[in-house]
């Protein structure tokens, strides 16, 4: 498996796929520059004008629905419907899922638009396959990765898309597998936007990867890696920032293997 992980990962630096982002304020500098990092293209468009032409353009999509609007959710949806229709890979952040009426009513429609691969925290999956037994909080988890795992046992009998848990533990599942990989940092709760940032490197490996769950694999394994080794650098989320892009461009091969820790 570590093999295979490293071939995606190599891939995604020479092939440099361009991924079309309708993500948060929040978090569009952050995942841009996370992409750069891995070798892929980023581009950020929200204009309903142009989502059908951009997505054709790109590799793969990513919806991210952080700072929902009644724009941003048009502009969703018809680049959901357009991906579907041209048989490329989109991936959806549910940001929030449980938090309000409107947001649920918004990931119902993306939904029914049957993402390739779905990735949010324990509170979001539950949220999301209508099993949430607790409040969320705001985009936090309340709860731990493990406790969503029927829910996303759930949610990939019902949309077919391959569903990662974050969390202490990441969990990506499908009908092959649960993969557990143990990898990443405490501090990287402190950054904001590493969430959504691992959302959008899953769409770079969806797009040259046929694989999906080793996509999503190898998105998650690298950027938690890659977080755990930039700590032993770092003195607090400033510099952890900083030094997690540096070791999302730089990371070798033996640094990925040997660090790597993953069940199945």
């Amino acid at each position: 498996m570590k093999e295979k992980l490293w071939k995606h990962i190599s891939t995604v630096r020479t092939q440099s796929p361009l991924v079309h982002n309708i993500t948060n304020y929040v978090v569009m500098n952050n995942t841009a520059n996370a992409l750069l990092a891995v070798g892929a293209s980023p581009i950020m468009a929200h204009a309903l004008q142009e989502i059908d032409e951009m997505v054709a353009l790109c590799s793969a999509l990513v919806v991210n629905i952080g700072t929902l609007d009644h724009a941003w959710s048009d502009a969703m949806l018809q680049a959901a419907c357009r991906a579907r229709a041209l048989k490329k890979p989109w991936i959806l952040d549910p940001v929030g899922a449980g938090a309000t009426s409107y947001r649920d009513e918004v990931l119902s429609r993306l939904i029914a638009l049957r993402p390739t691969a779905i990735r949010g925290n324990a509170s979001e999956i539950l949220a999301l396959a209508n099993a949430n037994q607790s409040k969320t909080k705001g985009v936090d988890s309340t709860a731990q990765s493990q406790e969503a795992l029927d829910a996303a046992r759930a949610l990939h009998k019902l949309t077919g898309a391959v569903v990662g848990i974050s969390g202490e533990t990441d969990f990506i599942v499908s009908d092959q597998s649960v993969i557990q990989i143990h990898n990443g940092t405490p501090l990287m709760t402190r950054v904001t936007g590493l969430g959504c940032s691992a959302t959008a490197l899953i769409g770079a490996f969806l797009a040259v990867t046929e694989s999906k769950i080793e996509a999503m694999t190898a998105a998650v394994a690298l950027l938690s890696i890659a977080g755990e080794l930039a700590e032993k650098s770092s003195s607090g989320p400033g510099s952890l920032q900083m030094n997690l892009l540096d070791k999302l461009y730089n990371l070798t091969e033996d640094e990925f293997k040997n660090t790597l820790r993953i069940a199945c």
